[in-house]
């Protein structure tokens, strides 16, 4: 199939704006509890729509009085926590436009981020931050007026700033949005060139947030919970975020990523949303610990069962056999599972990234289904989503209400659509550029079934040629391999190179019980572990099952096994854990030519 389209059963108002249910909430529902705030270790404390509403209206005073007129932009640059939905409403109420800075941003990324946008007032995190924004030479940000500290007391000097004007201020401000106006400024991590500004609009989030409650409407529904720990930055989290309010969800943040299964234990949400790769860690902690305790055997028979259960539910469900074996795993390993997502979680989201179908079979095997979806930040987050009426794990799903999907004749991916951007900011030739016929080219490579179930399956820009011209996409070796226990990060190369070869990286965390397992100490150099003829031959083992899925031109000949991990504070990654390719083949240069020489 070259093109399936969704259509929609909702109108975008042409007044929408963001902030409406924040008031709507609090006039219908005041003492629903839409937010819960840290107050301690583990523990929470109510915020209703009215005290939300409130709290929003006076930040929002503030704004005003500080100067920010209809349109104007406030950046946050910090770390997802309460009060960055504070501020992101507040700032629509005001009628101005919210440019997210990811909280890991250094002061250069910041520097065009902020000149770029024309920020009029930024709001910091905390004095890490404010060391970056020190760092911004004196003269490089003529528009901005002023930058205040979270950690400070910024939502307090905000209200209090604001506390003579009436609350009709606010409002009436907000009658001057509409559904064309900008809502915010999301700037493309990128992998290589400078961050283009996707400006998304009012109407771009309120047709996700429909979408999105349609989609998942089964999750995504008052009286549940969800422990929001992505990057409020990025478009994923944001995008659910504000799905979630609107359906008067109760959302936590946290951007404690060390302490997840601590806290979905407190928290025990009822769906998360998440990256593969917290995935990926969830079950190859799970597999390194049933190892290590000597449990190994029933683990891996476990994993299969669910697997092999999961697929049996797109033929006609499971056998009597079959059915008795995963009972018995879901009394032995699955209920366990489940527990470390809190014991309630029901379902999850999966985006920014290839989940696979081997992780999304086990998932589902296992009790928690993983419905993963396809988006961009030029998207307005997912574009495409499996759904419980409709799912096909190892796809992205199908497109969501009022958008459709078609592949080009090249194999790349096209997108049309209410959530798709109108331009990028300030960047009429990359916006020219970045449309054909007014469908928005994504850049992936993709397939459509006859069900309309989308699937990606390379990156045009990532696409290997080999010196004897064999086209390879790293992402199906690259994603499997991530998915080995011993693994961290993986690179394919061999671009104009006779063969395909990969850099490859260890898990820090695996590598302990690997140690003792394999009679060395725990605290085995990782330098020592990476030369290991043991370790090297597991690598080994899983580079061949991994060709199994490829022809023999794009399977991987030679791996170089480093002794270093790549991370986004190392500069190897994205915020989104994406590989920065540029980066990494400029720093191991010497690694990959080695592999050739």
């Amino acid at each position: 199939m070259r093109e399936f389209e969704v259509p929609a059963s909702y109108r975008i108002p042409d007044d929408a704006n963001n902030s409406d249910n924040v008031f709507r909430h609090a006039e219908r529902t005041p003492d629903v509890v839409v937010f819960n705030v840290p107050n301690g270790t583990n523990t929470w404390r109510d915020v209703t729509a009215a005290e939300f509403a409130t709290t929003v209206t006076g930040v929002a005073k503030g704004l005003i009085a500080s100067g920010v007129e209809l349109g104007d932009r406030v950046a946050i640059m910090a770390a997802t926590r309460y009060e960055w939905a504070v501020l992101d409403f507040a700032i629509w109420a005001a009628g101005g436009c919210t440019v997210a800075i990811y909280d890991s941003s250094a002061a250069e990324q910041a520097t065009w981020i902020l000149q770029d946008s024309a920020t009029k007032l930024l709001v910091i995190e905390n004095a890490k931050h404010r060391a970056v924004i020190d760092e911004i030479a004196d003269g490089a940000l003529p528009d901005l007026r002023e930058t205040l500290e979270i950690d400070g007391g910024a939502i307090d000097t905000l209200t209090a700033r604001g506390a003579e004007l009436a609350d009709d201020a606010v409002h009436e401000r907000r009658k001057q949005v509409n559904a064309a106006s900008p809502a915010t400024l999301i700037y493309t991590s990128g992998t290589t060139g400078r961050p283009k500004g996707v400006m998304l609009t009012h109407a771009n989030l309120y047709a996700e947030s429909q979408s999105d409650r349609i989609a998942l409407g089964k999750y995504v529904t008052e009286g549940k919970k969800t422990l929001m720990f992505l990057p409020l930055a990025h478009v994923f989290a944001r995008a659910v975020a504000l799905a979630a309010f609107d359906a008067k969800v109760v959302v936590a943040h946290t951007a404690d990523w060390t302490t997840l299964v601590e806290q979905f234990g407190a928290y025990q949400p009822h769906f998360i949303l998440s990256v593969p790769r917290v995935f990926e860690k969830v079950f190859n902690s799970a597999k390194q610990k049933a190892h290590d305790g000597g449990k190994g055997k029933i683990f891996d028979a476990a994993a299969a069962t669910a697997i092999e259960w999961s697929e049996a539910q797109e033929k006609g469900g499971a056998g009597l056999v079959l059915k008795a074996k995963h009972a018995v795993f879901d009394k032995l390993v699955y209920s366990k599972l489940r527990a470390a997502l809190g014991g309630r979680c029901e379902a999850a989201v999966s985006g920014g990234g290839p989940l696979g179908a081997r992780l999304g079979h086990f998932f589902r095997g296992v009790g928690v289904t993983i419905y993963e979806g396809y988006g961009l930040t030029e998207s307005t987050a997912a574009v495409t989503v499996n759904t419980p009426e409709h799912i096909r794990v190892g796809s992205v799903g199908r497109p969501i209400e009022g958008h459709a999907a078609k592949i080009a004749e090249d194999g790349e991916l096209l997108l049309k659509g209410s959530v798709v951007f109108s331009g990028y900011w300030g960047n009429s030739e990359a916006t020219e550029d970045a449309f054909v016929d007014g469908w928005f080219k994504t850049g992936d490579l993709g397939a459509i079934d006859g069900d309309g179930f989308v699937t990606i399956t390379g990156r045009k820009k990532e696409i290997i040629v080999t010196a004897g011209g064999k086209n390879v996409s790293p992402a199906v070796l690259e994603d499997t391999l991530r998915a080995h226990p011993l693994i961290s990060q993986v690179m394919v190369v061999g671009d104009g190179k006779p063969f395909i070869a990969a850099l490859v990286t260890l898990d820090p965390e695996a590598l302990p019980g690997w140690a003792e397992r394999n009679g060395l100490p725990a605290d085995t150099p990782v330098a020592k572990l990476a030369e290991n003829p043991d370790l090297i031959a597991e690598i080994d083992a899983a580079i061949a099952e991994t060709n199994k899925k490829v022809s023999k031109a794009e399977q991987i000949r030679k791996i170089k096994v480093l002794d270093v991990d790549w991370t986004q504070e190392g500069g190897q990654l994205t915020p989104k854990m994406s590989l920065k390719r540029a980066v990494v083949m400029k720093e191991f240069a010497t690694e990959v030519e080695k592999i050739y020489s």
